[in-house]
């Protein structure tokens, strides 16, 4: 359920329309029987889900910093003869 909905939020954070929501759809719905009987068991899984995601986006931003930052450097080295 987890990773369903980590799935959700990646996709329309990316713009990506669900074209498998017939698919998320029937996963879910094997889900509903701990849906019905655990209140807690939906909030506990949108925040470890976005938890997961800002992990993902938080890895993602990181690497993009370093990249600029190594083309950076690598703009500025002098070179002396």
């Amino acid at each position: 359920m987890i990773a369903e909905i980590g799935a959700a939020y990646l996709c329309g954070m990316c713009g990506i329309e669900t074209t498998t929501i017939d698919n998320s759809a029937a996963y879910i719905k094997g889900w509903l029987s701990k849906l019905k009987s655990d209140n807690k068991f939906l909030i506990m899984a949108c925040s470890k889900a976005q938890h997961a995601v800002d992990h993902i986006n938080q890895t993602q931003f990181e690497s993009v910093e370093a990249e600029a930052a190594d083309s950076e450097k690598e703009s500025e080295t002098v070179f002396e003869f």
